[in-house]
């Protein structure tokens, strides 16, 4: 499975974030922390948007390294996605992502292994 789909299935490489990161694009960053900020009722500021996905190593934004509940569940369960959790079907969290991105249970189900 490539590491740049996320333990939820979303394709880092489409992440606005990754986007920003990768083109150190200051213009995105600051969109993507203000509509990040509004979706999360969290204080999101430019300069935590940097990422180089979530499965390895490198820069995270801090709602990948530390709000998610779905990174920090997949760590510890110590899964390499939710596609590997034998409760993904049911899972209400991973649930919500797949409600909004139907492709992104696509990538854990066809990547898996």
């Amino acid at each position: 499975m490539s590491k740049m789909i996320a333990f939820c299935g979303l394709d880092c490489e489409q992440c606005d974030a990754f986007i920003a990161t990768k083109n150190n694009n200051q213009a995105l960053r600051e969109k993507t922390a203000w509509l990040w900020s509004e979706l999360n009722n969290a204080t999101i500021l430019p300069e935590h948007i940097n990422c180089e996905g979530c499965r390895v190593n490198g820069r995270k934004t801090v709602y990948c390294e530390s709000l998610c509940a779905i990174h920090q569940c997949a760590l510890k369960k110590g899964v390499t996605t939710c596609g590997d959790c034998p409760e993904m079907e049911q899972c209400p969290t991973v649930g919500a992502v797949f409600a909004h991105n139907p492709q992104a249970r696509k990538n854990l189900i066809e990547k898996k292994g």
